[in-house]
């Protein structure tokens, strides 16, 4: 597996890591034994970026992390690196949320996060979402405390934006930002990615594949009653009718070049930015070895200007949250 770098001190960690959110929650039923298998065989296969966050399963997502962590000993904690995130508080069985960056909240969400964990230190951990009613140099500050206490590594931030980032960066270094970036979702491309190079932070990509419709093999029919794809804008019928013509032109450059969707999604962001890690996600050990293959894809310029063109942001239809889920994203 490839490296890249964490940060400014975080060392290297494989190339593309995995999303363990919908091992909880958000995408239909799921089932611990066959997440704990994709989990060990992430590791087999060289993954060492594993990311979760508190509000995943309302706790379980970390919990489960624990679990594995703890079956594998010393050894298996020497070659993982853990991201987890605080910020967004939600009740059981509704999707509306609210934003707490309080310091208080800070400091006990870390603690709740490491005792899930079964962790002395969290990797990296992140402000989930920003609330401009809290200043940033509180929330920071609450964040650069736990760094000097040794219970977290580095410090990132989620769906901020470029002033954001370095204000922030000017009270304590941030060591990445995790926002949405795929084929179909362009916006760190205005601003964001380039601040983080500035000041030398990672870029992590949530929902590289387009929470799977970029594969071209997702049956919208077919998604459980709970999946909250549902009411998300760009799988609503008008709009999915839309995107899926886009996705059909994906098809037809991946068979050119022998590979998947997937493969050709996650080799673009690769190539795109050095410092882009990009973290899909999965509850099947098959589709591990399919997705981290795309890190040996190299893609032409001229390649990549076709999925750029085929993928411009105009030709994509609908928002990429509904209404409840834009709390605390930073558009600028």
């Amino acid at each position: 597996m490839r490296q890249r770098h964490l940060g400014q001190a975080g060392g290297e960690v494989s190339a593309i890591g995995l999303g363990c959110m919908g091992m909880s929650e958000f995408y239909g039923a799921s089932d611990d034994g066959e997440s704990l298998r994709t989990l060990a065989r992430a590791v087999e296969l060289g993954v060492s970026l594993f990311d979760t966050a508190d509000t995943y399963g309302f706790g379980h997502n970390e919990n489960l992390l624990g679990r594995f962590l703890a079956e594998g000993g010393a050894a298996r904690r020497a070659g993982m690196r853990i991201s987890t995130k605080f910020g967004i508080v939600r009740e059981a069985g509704r999707y509306e949320r609210r934003i707490d960056n309080s310091p208080e909240y800070v400091r006990a969400a870390c603690e709740a996060s490491l005792r899930r964990l079964g962790l002395e230190q969290i990797d990296l951990y992140f402000c989930h979402r920003r609330n401009p009613e809290v200043p940033l140099e509180d929330v920071i500050g609450a964040m650069a405390e736990l760094v000097a206490a040794g219970k977290v590594g580095q410090i990132g931030l989620s769906e901020v934006s470029a002033e954001t980032l370095r204000r922030a960066h000017a009270v304590h270094p941030v060591a990445a930002v995790q926002s949405e970036y795929s084929l179909w979702s362009r916006e760190p491309e205005e601003s964001v990615l380039a601040a983080c190079a500035e000041i030398g932070a990672s870029f992590i990509a949530y929902s590289p594949l387009g929470r799977a419709f970029l594969t071209g093999s997702l049956k919208l029919d077919e998604l459980a009653g709970n999946d909250f794809r549902r009411a998300n804008p760009r799988f609503a019928e008008g709009a999915a009718a839309v995107n899926r013509q886009l996705v059909d032109g994906l098809t037809s450059f991946a068979e050119r070049h022998r590979a998947s969707n997937a493969q050709i999604a996650l080799a673009w962001l690769l190539a795109k930015h050095p410092h882009v890690i990009p973290i899909p996600g999965t509850r099947r050990p098959g589709r591990l070895a399919e997705n981290l293959a795309a890190a040996d894809l190299v893609l032409s310029s001229a390649e990549l200007a076709e999925l750029d063109t085929l993928f411009h942001p105009e030709r994509v239809a609908g928002a990429r949250y509904a209404e409840a889920g834009m709390a605390g994203i930073e558009n600028a």
